[in-house]
C-alpha cells in the first residue's frame, strides 16, 4: 500500500456498535461530531501540494540529538560529575549508532540496494554524510573533555593523569602493580610471515605497536588489548590512605610505559591506541526447523564476527600504521575518526563513580504515590484499584511501591490465580523475574513472554527466560517476524464468586533500576473492558489467535498507526466545523512518514500541534503553507524523557502506551497504546504537557531547516522541567 493510500483511509462507522449520524466511531469510541457530509475532507486534498522534500533524515537527525546530549556536556551550570557522565553517554550512544544504524546502511550500500532515504538520500550519500557529521561532533566531544571537563575535575581534584605526570614514588608503586595485575593478562601478538594479523574484536581498546629488532634493523607490528575486564582506570592514589585527591591514570599508558617488559630485547619505535566498531545488527531466521533461543545464541556467536564499520585512532597515529590498519582490517578510509586524547570516553563512568556528592546532582528519593501510601491500616494495590484507577508518573513517582509491589502482592496473593506479564527489559536482580518465580512456586499459573531479541540485551533476556522455565513459568518469545516491546501485565484474581482482573499498561520497562532514571508513565487499572483486551492479546501473543481489532486498546502492528491517524484526521474535521482542536504528542522518536503526513494535514487546516520528541525527527516545523502550525521542541536533563503521551484536544482523549512514531514499532513490534479515560489522571498528563511545552521550559526548538536551537533566549526567564515535576511531587506529598 502506498503512503497516499494508507493517508487516505477513513475511519471505520459501524452501525452495531452504536455510531449514528453525527458520531464519528475511532476503534468503537464515539466521538461527537456534526454530520459528516459537513465536514468530509478527503485526505488527498490536504496532502496536495506538499513538497517532495518534506522529511528530514533520520540518521543525520539522530546524530543532532546526540550533540544536545553534548551539549549537556558543555554546560557549566551543571555539577561537574554530571557533565562527565553526559560524555560517557554521548561515547556509548554513538557506538550503538555504529554497530546498528551505519552498519544497515553499509549493508544496503554493499549489496547493491539502492533504497533511498524519505529524504532522498541512498546509503552512500548517508554514509558521507555521516562521516563528515561524526568527525566533527567527535572532535567536540573530545575537545570538552580535554579542554572544559578534564581541568575542572583537576581543580576538583580528581586527576586523569599520564605516565609523565607520575612521582617517582608512584612510578615504582604502578610498576609493582603492572608486573602482578597486568601483565599476566597481556597477550602481545606479533604480526609477521608466521603471525598472521589478529582479530580485533568490536570495541576493544587496542595499542598498535612498531619495535626494532637491534640485532637485523628489521621493524615490526605488534598489537597488545588492553584488559576489558578491569576497569579502564588505575588509582594512582592508594585506596587505604585517606585523600581529597582522586588521581587515575588510563590502563592503556600504564602499558605504555612497560611495552620494554612485553617486548625484551626490542626497541620501542611507536605506539599509538585504536578502536574498532563492528557490525552488531543482524536477524534471527524465525521460519527455520530451530529452536529461536538457539538460533539467537548462534547469532549473538556471530556479532563479535561483524564486519567492521568504524576506524577510532588517536590523533597522533603516524600515517605507515594507519595505512596498516586500514590493510589489515580491510576498513576504507572515511570510516576512520581521529580522536585527539583519550579513546572511548564511556570510561567516565568509572570516574562519575567517585564518592564526591557536591560534583553531582542532589539525591532524589522517587516517592510512594498517594494512592499507595501508609496508612494505619495498610491497603492492598487490588483494594486501592477497585476503588479507581491510579496513574504513576515515574521516576517521580516510585516504582517499587507501585508496579513493583503490584506484582509482589500478586504472587503472594492466595486469591490470584494467574499472572501474565511482558519482559522486554530487566534489572540484572530484578524483583519482577523473583515475584513471577516465586508465584510459579506457589502453584499460579504464570506466563511471561520474553522478548530475548532485545537488542544488546539478547543474553540477559535468555537467562532469565531458562531461570523462568526452571521454575515452571510458562516462558514464550511472541511472535514470529515482530519484536514484542508492549510493556503490560495481566493479574487474575478470585473475588468470592467472581473473577477480576488487575492490568498495568505503561511507556517503559519493568526495571526498577532504569525507572529511577527513565521518565515514564503506567496506568493501573481494573477497568473490565481493558482486562477483557488485555486478556485478547495474552492470547494472540501466547497461542494461535491473529486478533487486529481491540475494544479499547490500539495496538500494533494493526491498529495503533491506523488509531492515530484516524485521531489526527479527527482534529482536522473538528477544526473545519469551527470547534477547538489540537493535538499534543510526546515520544522518543517521530520517523514514521504517514504520521508525519497526518500531521502536516492538520497544520494546513490550522490544527496547532505541539511535539515534545526526545531524539529523532523527520518533521520539519515551521515551514510556509505546511506545517505553520507545528512546533517541535525536546527535553534532555538528568532522566531520560521516555514516555509516550498523546493528547486530542477536539475529542478530549488522552493516551498513553510503548509506541513510538517509527516503522519499526507501527509495523514489527507488538506495541500497546491505552486511552486513559478518568479526568483525574487525564489531567496529570495535561501536567505534564502543560510544562513540558510552558514557554519558559529549558529546551531544545528545532527550526524548519532542520537545526536545533537552544531556547528561551539568553537572559529571559527560564523554568526545568524535571526540577518542576520534582518539585510537584515533593509538594504533594506523594
Amino acid at each position: 500500500m502506498s503512503n497516499g493510500e494508507a493517508l487516505d483511509q477513513q475511519t471505520d462507522v459501524d452501525d452495531k456498535n452504536g455510531a449514528h449520524e453525527g458520531a464519528l466511531v475511532v476503534n468503537s469510541t464515539t466521538i461527537p461530531m456534526a454530520p459528516p457530509a459537513a465536514t468530509s475532507v478527503p485526505a488527498s486534498i490536504l496532502t496536495e501540494g506538499l513538497p517532495e522534500d518534506r522529511y528530514l533524515n533520520r540518521e543525520l537527525s539522530w546524530l543532532d540529538f546526540n550533540s544536545r546530549v553534548l551539549a549537556l556536556a558543555e554546560d557549566t551550570s551543571l555539577p561537574l560529575l554530571e557533565r562527565a557522565k553526559f560524555l560517557a553517554i554521548f561515547a556509548s550512544n554513538l557506538d550503538e549508532f555504529f554497530m546498528v544504524r551505519v552498519a544497515g546502511l553499509k549493508r544496503r550500500d554493499e549489496t547493491g540496494l539502492s533504497v533511498r532515504s524519505a529524504d532522498g538520500l541512498s546509503p552512500r550519500e548517508q554514509l558521507s554524510l555521516i562521516a563528515t557529521r561524526t568527525q566533527e561532533i567527535s572532535d567536540r566531544h573530545a575537545r570538552v573533555f580535554l579542554d572544559s571537563v578534564r581541568p575542572a575535575l583537576a581543580a576538583e581534584g580528581i586527576s586523569i593523569i599520564g605516565w609523565s605526570d607520575l612521582t617517582d614514588d608512584d612510578r615504582v608503586r604502578l610498576s609493582v602493580h603492572f608486573q602482578e595485575q597486568v601483565f599476566p593478562v597481556l597477550t602481545p601478538l606479533a604480526v609477521d610471515h608466521a603471525h598472521p594479523f589478529p582479530y580485533i574484536s568490536g570495541l576493544s581498546l587496542n595499542l598498535a605497536v612498531t619495535v626494532k629488532d637491534a640485532a637485523t634493523g628489521g621493524e615490526h607490528f605488534a598489537r597488545v588489548k588492553v584488559p576489558d575486564n578491569v576497569g579502564r582506570f588505575v588509582r594512582v592514589n592508594r585506596n587505604e590512605t585517606p585523600s581529597s585527591i582522586d588521581a587515575f591514570l588510563p590502563m592503556e599508558d600504564l602499558i605504555s610505559a612497560h611495552l620494554d617488559v612485553l617486548f625484551p630485547g626490542m626497541e620501542i619505535v611507536e605506539h599509538h591506541a585504536f578502536r574498532i566498531t563492528r557490525n552488531a545488527d543482524f536477524e534471527v531466521e524465525e521460519d527455520r526447523d530451530e529452536d529461536l533461543l538457539q538460533a539467537l545464541e548462534r547469532e549473538l556467536a556471530r556479532r563479535r564476527f561483524g564486519s567492521p564499520v568504524r576506524l577510532e585512532v588517536a590523533d597522533d597515529m603516524t600515517e605507515h600504521m594507519l595505512e596498516l590498519l586500514l590493510r589489515e582490517l580491510d576498513v576504507d578510509p572515511g570510516d576512520v575518526i581521529q580522536v585527539p586524547g583519550l579513546l572511548d570516553l564511556s570510561c567516565l563512568w568509572q570516574v562519575y563513580a567517585v564518592d564526591r556528592p557536591v560534583l553531582k546532582d542532589r539525591p532524589f528519593v522517587p516517592a510512594t504515590h498517594p494512592a499507595f501510601g501508609e496508612r494505619e491500616t495498610p491497603k492492598s494495590v487490588f483494594s486501592t484499584l477497585r476503588d479507581g484507577d491510579v496513574l504513576v508518573h515515574h521516576p517521580y513517582d516510585s516504582f517499587s511501591t507501585s508496579v513493583q509491589r503490584f506484582i509482589e502482592q500478586a504472587a503472594a496473593d492466595p486469591q490470584v490465580l494467574a499472572i501474565k506479564q511482558t519482559l522486554y527489559r530487566t534489572s540484572g536482580d530484578s524483583p519482577i523475574v523473583n515475584a513471577l518465580i516465586a508465584a510459579a512456586e506457589a502453584g499460579k499459573q504464570v506466563v511471561a513472554l520474553v522478548e530475548i531479541k532485545a537488542r544488546f540485551d539478547e543474553q540477559a533476556n535468555i537467562k532469565w527466560a531458562r531461570k523462568l522455565e526452571h521454575a515452571g513459568v510458562h516462558v514464550v518469545y511472541g511472535l514470529v517476524g515482530l519484536k514484542t516491546h508492549c510493556k503490560t501485565c495481566l493479574v487474575v484474581r478470585r473475588e468470592g464468586s467472581a473473577i477480576r482482573r488487575y492490568c498495568h499498561i505503561g511507556t517503559g520497562n519493568y526495571n526498577p533500576k532504569t525507572a529511577r532514571l527513565y521518565e515514564d508513565v503506567g496506568l493501573l487499572t481494573a477497568a473490565p473492558e481493558i482486562g477483557a483486551d488485555l486478556t485478547d492479546l495474552f492470547n494472540s501473543l501466547t497461542g494461535y489467535s491473529r486478533k487486529t481489532h481491540y475494544r479499547n486498546l490500539l495496538v500494533a502492528p494493526y491498529g495503533v498507526r491506523r488509531g492515530i491517524i484516524e485521531r489526527i484526521d479527527a482534529e482536522v474535521a473538528y477544526k473545519l466545523q469551527g470547534h477547538e482542536a489540537g493535538i499534543r504528542m510526546k515520544a522518543n522518536a517521530l520517523v514514521d512518514e504517514q504520521v508525519i503526513d497526518a500531521l502536516y494535514r492538520a497544520s494546513k487546516a490550522g490544527v496547532p500541534v505541539e511535539i515534545v520528541v526526545r531524539g529523532i525527527c523527520a518533521l520539519k516545523p515551521g515551514v510556509p503553507g505546511m506545517s505553520d502550525n507545528i512546533v517541535v521542541r525536546s527535553i534532555l536533563g538528568r532522566f531520560l524523557e521516555h514516555s509516550r503521551i498523546f493528547h486530542f484536544r477536539g475529542a478530549d482523549e488522552f493516551w498513553i502506551g510503548s509506541a513510538d512514531m517509527m516503522h519499526r514499532n507501527l509495523d514489527r513490534r507488538v506495541e500497546v497504546m491505552a486511552q486513559v479515560k478518568d479526568p483525574r489522571l487525564a489531567a496529570q498528563i495535561g501536567e505534564i504537557f502543560d510544562s513540558s511545552l510552558d514557554p519558559t521550559t529549558r529546551c531544545w526548538v528545532l527550526q524548519p531547516d532542520g537545526r536545533w536551537a537552544p531556547a528561551p533566549a539568553d537572559g529571559e526567564d527560564v523554568r526545568e522541567h524535571q526540577e518542576a515535576m520534582m518539585r510537584t511531587r515533593m509538594g504533594s506529598g506523594s
